[in-house]
């Protein structure tokens, strides 16, 4: 994106972007029946530049990132304009601003964690960065990196990235290999990985690797390729990605410490000229996903639904997809055992991002194109 000075063109070009994000906020809203219960579909935002990720502040205001580089606030129907203050990002191909997080005591200290790939050393690669949003929601202050991966390389697919904060305000970060796969073996290579590191940075004492010896302190698992979905389950805080597999094979894992998932040594999927990744589908020493589709659905986000809105759901995955444009619901029966249900809103409204459960159980939706929108589901009336 370029950016042209000059005082009077910043101003009339923030006023513009104004009007095109809230020109489109009155659509109408959908009622679509799915397998277990009717849902209403709202459009809260639309314009929207390829929105990530996001968030439900205290008062009921959500915080969106826009891949291209801008994080904004919706509020009653309106659409702020960019906030301030956001490092440079690397906003080609796959890359950009991604993932937004609050850090669980943001009522207070209005702390927030992002994610966004960054050009530096000739390449580019993923960052974390902690800045507080200012208390007029204008600008971001006290910005820092708190992480980046520590090998950069060209090319601009497969930065990852979702977080996740554990109960004790650590986070857990997705990574993905670059689009080179045999990164995602590497055990001292940031790719391919879910790290884990403290709210500064630091690296949490339950790393299995602490001491660096072995891989780097801050890997928490390796073997993914792409995963653009992390979030832990409230019922008893385990952690779930899902990442892209290759043509076929997209998975939900459950990474735990010091474990290996496999790719591109095992995988359910193929290369996309049709020959077999690595040795096949198992090996030993390596996990198995939970769940894999073929052919692929291109994930975005996921989460355990354990809301009160949609008790039908509970225990559910909710998965985004961004090929078939669709909302994949999952169940786990007692054995854990893991099944896709249904296939909800297949191209009614565009790729789908991020989904997140809001704090009165409705799901939140982002849609990946160019005039992107943030969408609410919620409970028809009978």
């Amino acid at each position: 994106m370029k950016r042209l000075h000059g005082k009077g063109y910043c101003v009339i070009a923030a006023a513009s972007a104004l009007l095109t994000v809230n020109a489109a906020l009155a659509a109408p809203a959908k009622t679509i029946d799915t397998q277990k219960v009717k849902v209403k579909v709202e459009t809260i935002a639309s314009g929207l530049n390829h929105p990530w990720a996001v968030e439900v502040l205290p008062d009921g205001a959500y915080l969106v990132t826009e891949r291209p580089g801008h994080m904004r606030i919706i509020r009653d129907g309106k659409v702020s304009a960019p906030i301030t203050g956001l490092p440079d990002v690397y906003a080609h191909g796959q890359g950009g601003l991604l993932d937004v997080a609050l850090d669980p005591k943001f009522a207070s200290n209005r702390t927030i964690y992002f994610t966004a790939s960054i050009a530096e050393n000739g390449g580019s690669g993923t960052a974390v960065f902690r800045a507080v949003l200012s208390p007029d929601e204008r600008r971001l202050t006290d910005v820092k990196r708190i992480f980046v991966m520590n090998k950069m390389s060209r090319g601009d697919l497969q930065y990852g990235s979702r977080i996740a904060i554990a109960k004790d305000g650590s986070l857990f970060v997705s990574l993905g290999d670059r689009f080179e796969q045999d990164r995602a073996q590497d055990f001292h290579d940031d790719a391919g990985s879910i790290i884990h590191i403290g709210p500064d940075g630091s690296i949490p004492a339950d790393n299995p690797f602490r001491d660096g010896v072995k891989a780097l302190p801050e890997i928490w698992s390796k073997g993914h390729r792409n995963p653009e979905g992390i979030t832990f389950d409230a019922a008893d805080s385990k952690l779930y990605t899902v990442e892209h597999g290759p043509k076929g094979g997209d998975e939900i894992n459950t990474p735990e410490a010091g474990k290996n998932y496999g790719w591109p040594v095992i995988s359910y999927g193929r290369n996309y000229d049709g020959t077999k990744v690595g040795i096949g589908t198992a090996k030993q020493g390596m996990e198995q996903p939970i769940f894999y589709w073929d052919p692929s659905i291109a994930p975005g986000a996921i989460a355990v639904y354990r809301g009160r809105m949609f008790p039908e759901w509970k225990g559910d995955f909710l998965v985004a997809a961004l090929k078939f444009k669709l909302l994949s619901r999952l169940d786990r029966d007692g054995s854990g055992k893991v099944t896709e249900r249904e296939r909800m809103f297949n191209g009614d409204f565009g790729r789908l991002r991020d989904v997140l459960v809001a704090p009165d159980g409705a799901l939140l939706i982002t849609t990946d194109e160019d005039d992107g929108a943030l969408l609410r589901v919620s409970r028809a009336a009978e």
